[in-house]
């Protein structure tokens, strides 16, 4: 005899008209199935009457569930009435309106009042948080957004317990990648983390305190290790494996998005394409009126994805436009549209005309004075990601297909922004580059170089850093490559112990011109030994290259040190494959070239440079030089102090 699948048995009363008729022997079949033909097996009782199974099995135990919440919840009501039919009951699951929970759980004449369930599920998921989170956002934002809501949840359950008979149900809030990949630093995404974490704590003891009665909290958390394995049992037991491969995997994979931030990788530009990209429709053809910005089921995708790019944006990513279409009017469109949730002055750069996508992002990167490995590319259409793929290797592209809800996934499945701090100098990065931009148009204006500087204005401060500037010299050792004398890398921590150790010091190097603040631009690592003055590295910022920012560091460096009695700065040179420029710098400032130790350890390339502080370097005269008198540590072994020429400022 030939046993029929239960799926296919199923199906067979389902087509005979007879699940309803004999809805008795469903239980057995559905507790046969796996979860994948129970989900098909739900699709079949989706369309079953079961009202009508009801008047021929009023025998069967009998259960009404009302599903309310913020979203739509139709696929929940699909999968619970084949879970519950599966373990025996003859079940109604009652939807309430759309997004109506608070009215319904707090309106004494809703329906979930006069029409009570056995169950009443009120479905709370991470969108009843972030609609009421301000665009851009910090951890901060959502942690209140979370304390109001808190505390709305906590009234909404104690009075409908108290008015209604039956359970309810709340659960706690998952966090999805997407909403924490906003944030790029790692410390606001650990606070995020950590607020997120105590409101679902809080939401849980609102059921295991049992302060409201009839009130149960599903802790869902366990639920998401079900699609990636948390752990194979069986390798738990057998081989002390506790977490499984696939999870291993996705851990590998946020573990590669750390080591890129830490040894200053992370991506500085994102450039988006515009049509169907950024926004719905083709620009030139349908206009800036006919573009789908924000309203309809695609504009709401592409303004989702508008406040994920602004957010980003927000914290020091710098946004380009790179689109072939009539520049005039997409600047229409980026200034004049009411509903676009980024505008002209959030774009560092709008390259818009009709050159090819890869000479449009050439361009771009040298217009920033950045390599094209910094830049990140997002386009819909494959040919254009094709071309910049085939062009540009060094350039990631981030192919976006044809469904717009999915640009917003597609974009942050990498962290390629992944930061391990947001700094105050971040969140002002695009206008600083705007700023940079006006300096360029007067540059080009002026008769020559030295008419440039001489009405730039420039000011230069260099003083010992602060506590609150040790975040931003080490975002400026991990991510500064061409003016990098040795490219080492360090944490915020490492450059507060070099900041505040003996023998040694870290120096802060601001700047500002007619155009604005710079901000702080440059450092200098500094160690004593003995009688000599090490650099242990020197860096500046690649927005204030060429306006002798570092013969005056220099200077006062050097001045310094002389006058403390050191009897030489040395300094070192590592080469990279970025920090060519800077080979002869010391050379050029009056150091000599040291003999090599000729044991065969020294990298390739390597060289280290002496100042006898004989002749001293010049601040140059376009600018105004502000140098602090404690700039170097103690000479632990200090010559007579030479008579020093004062510093000219």
């Amino acid at each position: 005899m030939t046993t029929i699948p239960a799926l296919d048995a199923l199906r067979a009363l389902h087509r005979d008209g007879g699940l309803a008729r004999h809805f008795d022997r469903v239980a057995p079949l559905l507790a046969a199935l796996d979860r994948a033909d129970l989900a098909r097996a739900a699709r079949l009782l989706a369309r079953t009457d079961l009202a009508e199974a009801r008047a021929h099995h009023p025998g069967l135990p009998a259960v009404t569930v009302a599903l309310t919440g913020a979203g739509t919840l139709d696929a929940l009501r699909t999968a619970l009435v084949a879970e519950l039919a599966r373990h025996g009951f003859l079940p109604e699951v009652r939807l309430t309106d759309y997004g109506s929970y608070v009215f319904e759980l707090g309106d004494a004449d809703s329906s979930l009042h006069t029409e009570p369930a056995d169950v009443t599920v009120c479905v709370l998921d991470h969108t009843t948080v972030f609609d009421e989170v301000p665009l851009p956002f910090t951890a901060e934002d959502v942690a209140d957004a979370l304390r109001r809501k808190l505390a709305l949840w906590r009234a909404l359950a104690t009075g409908f317990t108290a008015r209604a008979s039956g359970t309810l149900v709340l659960n706690t809030l998952p966090l999805p990648r997407n909403q924490q990949a906003q944030l790029l630093d790692l410390p606001s995404r650990a606070k995020l983390g950590a607020e997120w974490r105590r409101a679902n704590a809080e939401l849980l003891g609102l059921s295991y305190a049992q302060e409201t009665p009839g009130l149960v909290v599903l802790d869902v958390d366990p639920l998401l290790g079900d699609p990636l394995e948390l752990a194979d049992p069986r390798f738990d037991a057998y081989a002390g494996a506790h977490l499984s491969d696939a999870f291993l995997a996705s851990y590998a994979r946020e573990l590669g998005h750390l080591v890129r931030a830490v040894t200053g990788r992370a991506k500085k530009v994102l450039a988006v394409d515009l049509d169907e990209t950024l926004w719905g429709g083709v620009l030139g053809d349908d206009g800036v009126e006919g573009i789908e910005v924000a309203h309809g089921r695609r504009g709401e995708a592409f303004h989702r994805f508008q406040g994920v790019v602004r957010q980003l944006q927000s914290q020091g990513v710098l946004l380009a436009a790179v689109t072939k279409n009539d520049r005039e009017t997409v600047l229409a469109a980026l200034r004049d549209h009411p509903d676009l949730r980024v505008r002209e002055e959030d774009f560092v750069r709008v390259l818009a005309g009709w050159q090819p996508k890869p000479d449009s992002l050439r361009t771009l990167a040298a217009g920033l004075n950045l390599g094209g490995d910094s830049v990140v590319f997002a386009d819909d259409n494959p040919a254009e990601c094709a071309a910049v793929t085939a062009e540009l290797p060094e350039t990631t592209v981030v192919p976006l297909d044809g469904d717009p809800a999915l640009h917003v996934t597609r974009l942050l499945a990498d962290g390629w922004f992944t930061a391990t701090a947001v700094t105050s100098e971040d969140r002002v990065r695009t206008r600083r580059y705007r700023e940079e931009a006006a300096r360029a148009d007067f540059l080009s204006a002026a008769g020559s170089a030295r008419e440039f500087l001489a009405g730039l204005g420039v000011t230069v401060r260099l003083a010992p850093a602060t506590a609150a500037q040790i975040p931003r010299l080490a975002q400026l050792t991990l991510r500064t490559n061409q003016f990098n004398l040795t490219t080492e890398r360090l944490s915020a921590e490492e450059v507060r112990a070099r900041a505040t150790g003996p023998g040694t010091g870290v120096l802060a190097l601001t700047s500002g011109d007619r155009f604005g603040d710079n901000g702080v631009v440059g450092a200098v690592f500094l160690r004593a030994e003995g009688r000599v003055l090490h650099l242990d590295n020197m860096l500046l910022s690649c927005r204030v290259f060429a306006r002798g920012i570092e013969q005056a560091c220099l200077a006062a460096v050097l001045e310094r040190a002389r006058a403390a009695g050191y009897a030489e700065v040395r300094g070192r040179y590592r080469p990279t494959a970025k920090n060519a420029k800077v080979a002869g710098l010391y050379p050029h400032h009056g150091f000599d070239p040291l003999p090599r130790d000729g044991d065969g350890q020294e990298e390739p390339g390597a060289a280290e440079f002496a100042h006898r502080l004989d002749r001293l370097p010049e601040v140059p005269g376009h600018l105004v030089l502000d140098a602090a008198e404690d700039l170097v540590p103690a000479a632990d072994e200090p010559a007579a102090p030479a008579d020093a020429t004062a510093l000219t400022t």
